[in-house]
């Protein structure tokens, strides 16, 4: 608790004086202004109302690289990294020249860029519904450098694959997956600050799972991937629903804390 504490307050106080907390540990000795300290105080105030402290930083770090996010995304999530491994591990097994990647349900666009980043042929396509997610999406596409190799696209994973998005090596989502009894019972700092239809999947949860399935098979090249993040205890109903449309399960991914959190399908060849 103490150290976390301590992180936080490093983490603030170096935002509040629009330093890196390199910078500010280098630098202890000296005063902080007036201005600093009533951002500072501002900062606190907030994280104290249980907003997460990314939003009030305004980035996080995922995969070896920061990100800019704002509520209109979610906060990345180290749980993310389990299905981010996943499809990068898929793409590095592929022969194929520039293999096509779709990333589905973007957000901050954390996985599309992930696979970028380590998959240097890759072209990725990062589909996103929510056009203020969006605007923070291409912003990180701009930071990361990778405008010429990732394409920020207005989709619907809930509609079916339009026919000019052409076909996919690899899709990968992590779409919302919170049931909706379990969306009332969120702790606050989700519930409050992180945007709903980045968590709401329908009755069961599993709303996306069906539609990206059917929807975008067709959109998945024979041979190709698709891979999900899901829920706690949601392994089950993802693979069936996957084996229900003829694709064949072929690694299921525990996250940090030892959970059940990704899977990889492909869509036979023949």
């Amino acid at each position: 608790e103490g150290d976390q504490a301590a992180h936080v307050a490093r983490e603030l106080l170096a935002a509040a004086a629009g330093k890196t907390v390199e910078d500010l540990v280098a630098n202890l000795r000296y005063y902080a202004p007036e201005n600093v300290e009533k951002k500072l105080g501002e900062y606190l105030r907030r994280y104290l109302d249980g907003e997460p402290l990314a939003y009030i930083l305004g980035q996080w770090e995922f995969h070896g690289m920061t990100l800019t996010v704002t509520p209109d995304v979610l906060i990345p999530r180290d749980d993310t990294e389990a299905v981010t491994e996943l499809a990068i591990h898929r793409m590095k097994l592929l022969v194929t020249p520039n293999p096509r990647v779709l990333d589905l349900c973007a957000g901050s666009g954390c996985i599309g860029l992930a696979i970028a980043r380590e998959v240097p042929d890759a072209r990725v396509t990062c589909g996103e519904l929510s056009a203020a997610a969006l605007r923070v999406l291409r912003q990180n596409v701009s930071a990361q450098g990778l405008a010429g190799r990732v394409m920020p696209l207005q989709l619907d994973a809930k509609k079916p694959a339009s026919a000019f998005l052409g076909q996919f090596d690899l899709i990968v989502s992590n779409p919302p997956y919170v049931t909706r009894a379990d969306m009332q019972q969120l702790p606050g700092s989700v519930k409050d600050y992180e945007p709903a239809v980045a968590l709401d999947g329908g009755e069961d949860g599993l709303d996306f799972y069906r539609a990206i399935t059917e929807g975008y098979g067709p959109a998945l090249k024979p041979g190709g991937w698709l891979c999900f993040e899901f829920g706690l205890g949601q392994d089950k109903d993802v693979c069936r629903i996957l084996r229900q449309a003829g694709l064949e399960i072929e690694e299921v991914k525990t996250d940090l804390a030892g959970v059940l959190r990704a899977v990889a399908a492909r869509r036979p060849t023949e």
